[in-house]
């Protein structure tokens, strides 16, 4: 597999995180774009759509940015690595947020909730437990699988019962 964000600790390789991020950054915004674009805004022609395209990716890659950068630094100037890092990386990301949305409000608000976001998310990694886990045991009724499961009322014949023949 490649790199992954947390294979080296915080304050290093600052470069190779800020690629990685950015890199996640850039699909998740050509996704949403394409969404608005055949769904929502329909432009027409290409420089309109070009701009919708430009309108969501550069602001999530400034986004990405603007957290790694600033939790890279952060973490390289305080010479500690916890949760306040990854507070101020994520009230950088709302900023560029806000300035998006040309909205100081979009931003406060958007720095509280990622800068919250990023607290439960460093605190899953420094205490060893995950928000999504993998291994979510599947439910036992009410799921996509519910073919699956035996919903008789009554347990079946033994393999060795035959008819009587009277």
């Amino acid at each position: 597999m490649g790199y992954s964000y947390y294979d080296t600790p915080d304050g290093e390789d600052c470069f190779k995180k800020l690629w990685y991020t950015t890199k996640i950054a850039a699909v998740s915004g050509l996704v949403v774009s394409a969404i608005d674009v055949r769904l929502y805004s329909h432009t027409q022609g290409l420089y309109p759509t070009a701009a919708r395209f430009a309108h969501f990716t550069f602001p999530f890659i400034g986004m990405a940015a603007a957290f790694t950068a600033t939790t890279c630094i952060a973490t390289s100037v305080r010479r500690k690595d916890d949760r306040l890092n990854y507070f101020l990386g994520a009230c950088a990301a709302g900023g560029v947020f806000g300035a998006w949305r040309k909205s100081i409000f979009s931003g406060f608000t958007a720095s509280l909730f990622l800068g919250f976001l990023a607290i439960v998310k460093k605190a899953s990694l420094e205490e060893g437990w995950e928000i999504f886990p993998d291994d979510i045991p599947l439910q036992m009724y009410g799921s996509l699988r519910g073919s699956r499961h035996d919903w008789t009322l009554t347990k079946p014949r033994p393999k060795t019962w035959k008819e009587s023949e009277d």
